[in-house]
């Protein structure tokens, strides 16, 4: 969306002008903006013991994730959320160095319920 702004200046440019003149307007605009790509995130939970904790928390900066929510009880509670792309690899990662003692509680995207919740 982009919004023009013009003072009337006395000049009548017509319809055919003032078209002309916003859109130029609008591209000269759009040259210069920084172009941020718009990426989905999703949200996993899991529960993991205290010794995977650091490990966890590192696999999880290393994929470009952010923690939102830590519980410690009998074992520790993450909620992160991530970029798309780098949830099912993160999962795979997980598992794989958590040796079946990470345990997935719930994924908010459809295309990731096909990972394993538990392992």
């Amino acid at each position: 969306m982009a919004t023009v702004v013009r003072y009337y200046g006395g000049v009548n440019l017509g319809a055919g002008g003032l078209m002309r003149t916003y859109t130029d307007c609008i591209a000269q605009a759009l040259l210069g903006a920084e172009k941020i790509p718009i990426l989905r995130l999703v949200t996993l939970r899991c529960t993991m013991p205290y010794a995977l904790e650091g490990m966890a928390r590192r696999e999880l900066q290393a994929a470009g994730g952010t923690l939102s929510q830590v519980q410690h009880a009998a074992q520790v509670g993450m909620t992160f959320t991530l970029p798309e792309p780098a949830a099912v690899p993160l999962v795979a990662k997980l598992n794989e160095a958590g040796h079946g003692h990470i345990h997935w509680i719930s994924v908010d995207d459809a295309a990731l319920m096909s990972m394993p919740t538990s392992n």
